[in-house]
């Protein structure tokens, strides 16, 4: 579907050889201060595209349990986020470390990595010394060499459009409609997703949408601007084509769906004037109900507060 975050699984299943046997790859303990050894460029790569595999719920090794869900980070940064334009990892080294508002502090690159492990993935955050978070950290910051070595033309993506936002509230029915003619082949009817193999430890070709496999309501991709740019943008995989409607509306039927809570979100943004406008969850710092911050119409709430911008 679109938001496919599927589309990235697919490359994720895809990319990385099945010649390494992850489950046996156990952390290492290396000296203090010492870099373990495993923790390579191609191993955090491995990561990236294997998560479920890697460090999934299935994970024979319990101390490499650490997502519930059985995505992969490839199921939203397409081809381990070596693809140029929307959810690229390509530039990332150049915008960290960087405030963020949801945490209310500067973050590093390996405050996202967790960030992305608690939501996107559903899972608990990896120790920043452990060998798999400064492989991950590595690959990540390996990619901003790769990107200022490409051509002008290699840095274009090819997608659409950008995203616009419809001036109107999301239509759930039309955006089940638009689920169904483009999403469904690849997601399943019930948004479930598609399985690499029988076994189910391997993780998913297309990732499921909803549901205990998919990502909590805590991840940036629960909110509907958020899901639409995406879906807009990279789907369906290989062949992008929606409109703004269409992408505005099935992303949000996509977010009206079950799927993980996560705990303590009003704890997120101290300031809640810095939580995005399509932010689903309060505490706010107006008083537009959850409904609208949600599904939309997101012009008043941009307008407000781009006035209190404005009169500071």
């Amino acid at each position: 579907m679109t938001f496919v975050v599927a589309a990235c699984c697919v490359v994720g299943a895809l990319v990385a050889g099945a010649t390494f046997r992850y489950g046996a790859a156990a952390p290492l303990a290396p000296a203090p201060g010492a870099v373990p050894a495993m923790a390579t460029e191609d191993y955090g790569r491995r990561l990236i595209a294997h998560t479920a595999e890697m460090l999934g719920p299935d994970q024979s090794d319990d101390a490499l349990r650490f997502t519930k869900s059985r995505l992969n980070c490839g199921s939203c940064h397409l081809a381990t986020g070596t693809e140029p334009g929307t959810l690229t990892l390509l530039q990332v080294p150049e915008h960290y470390p960087r405030f963020s508002g949801r945490v209310g502090a500067s973050t590093d690159i390996e405050d996202r990595i967790n960030e992305c492990m608690q939501r996107s993935m559903n899972g608990k955050p990896l120790p920043k010394d452990s060998t798999e978070m400064i492989a991950m950290a590595s690959y990540l910051r390996s990619l901003g060499a790769k990107y200022q070595a490409m051509g002008a033309g290699q840095k274009q993506p090819e997608e659409p459009a950008a995203f616009k936002t419809p001036p109107r509230r999301a239509d759930l029915d039309a955006g089940k409609q638009v689920f169904g003619d483009k999403c469904s082949i690849c997601h399943g009817a019930d948004g479930a997703g598609l399985l690499a193999t029988r076994d189910r430890a391997k993780g998913y070709l297309f990732p499921p949408l909803w549901g205990p496999d998919s990502f909590n309501d805590g991840a940036g991709m629960h909110r509907v601007l958020t899901a639409a740019r995406f879906i807009k943008a990279r789907m369906p995989l290989g062949g992008p084509d929606l409109t703004d409607d269409q992408a505005f509306d099935v992303a949000a039927y996509i977010n009206d769906q079950p799927r993980p809570e996560m705990p303590n979100l009003e704890k997120d943004y101290p300031d809640p004037s810095a939580k995005p406008i399509d932010n689903p969850y309060g505490p706010y710092a107006d008083d537009f109900p959850v409904d609208q911050h949600r599904f939309g119409p997101f012009a008043p709430i941009d307008a407000y507060y781009k006035s209190l911008k404005k009169a500071k």
